[in-house]
């Protein structure tokens, strides 16, 4: 992957003032993608809305790894419903 895309966790970490060890457990349960690289991790810019959203979630609402998962599962069930609700409305309007 190119460098432009992406920026090294311990950069990351720094600029976020978290530790490494959160962006891995992330990482761990599958919340976010990390490449390996010269044998540093790096993270897409696509994710940092994803990281900001946990960092959120965990440091000021004080959720675990395990919860974090659940939200994550649960909100993505929620879009997948709402966008074949969408498709539905869409072909009833085409029907008539």
């Amino acid at each position: 992957m190119e460098q432009a895309q992406n920026i090294s966790v311990t950069q990351c970490c720094l600029h976020y003032s978290i530790e490494t060890s959160f962006v891995e457990d992330l990482h761990h349960y599958g919340l976010i993608e990390l490449t390996q690289s010269s044998g540093e991790s790096f993270i897409s810019y696509e994710q940092l809305a994803d990281l900001e959203k946990y960092m959120h979630l965990h440091y000021d609402l004080d959720i675990n790894m395990a919860g974090m998962e659940t939200i994550s599962h649960l909100l993505a069930r929620v879009q997948q419903l709402q966008h074949e609700l969408r498709k539905l409305r869409a072909d009833m309007l085409t029907e008539e």
